[in-house]
């Protein structure tokens, strides 16, 4: 089947001439000389790959990326901004939005090709990777024929692919749906006034983000980003809300494990009020091993341990050095391994 590429450039010279190459390589190609009919062409034909300008007026790159990752036909396309030699200091900003990759204008016919050519490749290997994760969601799955409507309403949907850091959704924005995790790590957190981190979940492989807000019909109550690069599925809310409504054993599934989330955030809430620094730190290592269940090794930032915790930076620090001299665990950089699971358990109880 032929690929559909999208060309979004406001020079009408470097526009007609990658469209020439890319005809002539045998893609289909769809090109916009601005952002705003550039969107509309990528929501319409949803193309394999998008090739986007940088600054453009009307709308610039960045507003045309902002715009695509809202719905989820086009979020998961491969972006690559086009860019100018000057423009380069400003493309962190746009691989942190989710851009795959950019070319630095001029570039040339091989350079324009290999990068596309690499970039559908990368992402037909991760579709395959990813189906077959799918596929072992059997475990979610019983007789029941609810559960197995969401299992298919799952595989039908397009996974998308988020780097580390990248945010999935910002607390107040409107319930697209329900996120689950593929694969990878995800957290959420909530901003104090004062500007410090509470981080209130982590979230792991067949982890459900955004349950709260899909029950209770609400905005996204906290922000969710990815703590690595991850691999998320969308369930939209119309379809999320459907499945409830027609099958009481999806209905059920969701209450409790909504219930289990509220009975985690009360106990953190009671640690955070009463429990001294050092129980509050072993019981955050203790629910982070439970997250990282098939991994010995801990990988997090002070910064995530902190929001985690509830407590200072140089705390954390200073604590995981008391934990580290007492054999409690091993620290190399941000890799924390749990040395005494017992002796934890003890201390937090």
């Amino acid at each position: 089947m032929t690929k559909k590429v999208l060309i979004i450039e406001d020079n009408n010279d470097i526009r007609e001439n990658i469209v020439e190459i890319l005809e002539l390589a045998g893609y289909t190609v769809f090109a916009a000389n601005n952002g705003k009919t550039g969107v509309d062409l990528a929501i319409k034909n949803t193309p394999d790959i998008i090739l986007c300008d940088i600054m453009m007026p009307e709308l610039d790159g960045y507003g045309v990326l902002y715009m695509l990752n809202k719905y989820p036909e086009t979020s998961a396309v491969p972006f690559i901004f086009l860019t100018a030699k000057s423009e380069r200091v400003d493309l962190r900003k746009g691989m942190e939005m989710g851009a795959d990759d950019y070319l630095t204008k001029p570039f040339d016919d091989l350079e324009l090709l290999n990068s596309i050519e690499s970039r559908l490749k990368k992402k037909e290997l991760q579709q395959n990777f990813y189906s077959r994760s799918l596929d072992q969601l059997t475990n979610l799955v019983s007789k029941n024929d609810g559960l197995a409507e969401l299992k298919k309403t799952i595989l039908e949907r397009k996974s998308r692919q988020f780097k580390k850091n990248q945010v999935i959704y910002y607390e107040g924005d409107k319930g697209h749906g329900l996120y689950l995790v593929i694969s990878g790590k995800a957290k959420t957190v909530k901003l104090a006034e004062d500007g410090r981190e509470l981080m209130t979940g982590i979230y792991s492989t067949d982890d459900y983000l955004g349950i709260n807000s899909m029950l209770a019909n609400e905005a996204y109550t906290d922000t969710a980003t990815a703590l690595e690069d991850s691999m998320l599925c969308l369930i939209p809310k119309e379809q999320f809300e459907r499945l409830m409504n027609l099958y009481p054993d999806v209905a059920k599934k969701f209450i409790k494990l909504l219930s289990n989330d509220i009975r985690e955030k009360e106990e953190q809430l009671l640690q955070l009020a009463y429990h001294s620094v050092r129980k509050r730190m072993a019981e955050a290592l203790l629910r982070l091993n439970r997250q990282y269940k098939d991994d010995d090794n801990i990988k997090i930032t002070r910064e995530d341990m902190a929001a985690m915790a509830g407590m200072a930076t140089e705390t954390v620090s200073r604590t995981l050095s008391d934990f580290k001299d007492e054999g409690l665990i091993d620290k190399k950089g941000s890799i924390i391994t749990i040395l005494d699971l017992a002796r934890l358990t003890k201390m937090k109880n």
